[in-house]
């Protein structure tokens, strides 16, 4: 048991998460040409256009065309639907937490895919100063606040208000670039499109347009880019203490000396600052464990399952991951 885990805490997680990405990769993207379907409120962006491809569905798809009803209609079996949907999101998350982020998700995997990109053609990347990263957090939670408010208002008159346009159809899918990014990987680019049908369509589309090419070029500036801004990350935000995954720390154990917050792709300074807290899955948090991998103190970071270490920091563990990287 010593060995095993001795093997598991020695273990390079940069090429074991590759994996593991790859093979979320292909089931989410392709997993639907083999008739798998993992549902309607999974916690990850596997895009409802890419069809006939996907092998389930976006959560924010669904709760976006489920709040889109009249306010009378909440206390019914259409309401039911609403908290059905819900709780299947929360199950799904409840096992493995924001590690959905990390692991599983197809445009998160896209964006690391655009880092090492980036790395190879020796482009710098910047970061975001501390005033910044306070200020940026905020606009995922007003994304999860807009897209099921608005669907609301175009079924709902507020104050005697005209409702929204029905053309604004679900309104964060619109501006989504997994919309257009990860249907292309099955050969569909009709969604790379501006719809002229109406006005209203044709704005959205045109800003969905607009935030891919702001998804590609922010891509090649910061890590994570679009993380930042994700309303999915902030609805994992609501329920991820509640799940069985959790990342900890021992404070009594951390020296801050930085390691951490510098292996972190989204610059969470906790990390390194906090020795108060035990549980550290904060709202940008994507759970890669890159920051367990890169600490040289012995159990001051670990990533538990129920309780149970799976993957913790060690001296050797650490000296072992460094001496491979310096002889590649």
């Amino acid at each position: 048991m010593k060995r095993l885990r001795a093997f598991i805490n020695g273990a390079d997680i940069r090429r074991f998460r590759f994996w593991i990405q790859l093979g979320f990769f292909v089931l989410l993207v392709y997993g639907g040409y083999f008739l798998i379907n993992l549902g309607q409120s999974l916690p990850t962006f596997s895009c409802g256009f890419n069809q006939p491809g996907r092998a389930g569905v976006c959560y924010l798809l669904p709760l976006q065309h489920q709040t889109h009803i009249p306010w009378d209609s909440i206390i019914s079996w259409r309401g039911l639907g609403i908290l059905t949907g819900l709780l299947t999101f929360v199950a799904w998350l409840f096992v493995f937490n924001k590690a959905w982020c990390g692991y599983a998700c197809p445009l998160g995997t896209i964006q690391d895919w655009m880092t090492s990109l980036r790395q190879k053609l020796g482009i710098r990347y910047s970061t975001y100063s501390l005033d910044w990263f306070t200020r940026l957090k905020k606009i995922k939670y007003i994304l999860l606040i807009l897209l099921i408010v608005l669907p609301f208002l175009m079924a709902n008159s507020v104050a005697g208000l005209p409702t929204l346009p029905e053309d604004m159809g679900t309104p964060f899918c619109k501006i989504c670039p997994a919309r257009m990014v990860i249907p292309a990987f099955t050969g569909d680019f009709s969604q790379w499109t501006v719809d002229f049908s109406t006005g209203t369509a044709a704005t959205m589309t045109g800003l969905g347009m607009l935030v891919l090419g702001i998804f590609f070029i922010g891509g090649f500036i910061n890590k994570r880019f679009f993380c930042f801004f994700c309303p999915m990350s902030a609805l994992h935000s609501l329920f991820s203490k509640v799940a069985l995954l959790k990342l900890r720390k021992d404070g009594s154990k951390c020296t801050r000396c930085g390691d951490c917050y510098r292996a972190c792709d989204m610059q969470i300074k906790e990390i390194a600052d906090d020795v108060e807290s035990k549980t550290l899955v904060k709202d940008d948090c994507m759970m890669c464990f890159k920051c367990v991998a890169s600490c040289p103190e012995e159990g001051a970071l670990k990533a538990t399952f129920m309780g149970i270490p799976i993957y913790e920091s060690t001296e050797a563990g650490f000296f072992k991951r460094m001496t491979k990287r310096r002889k590649k």
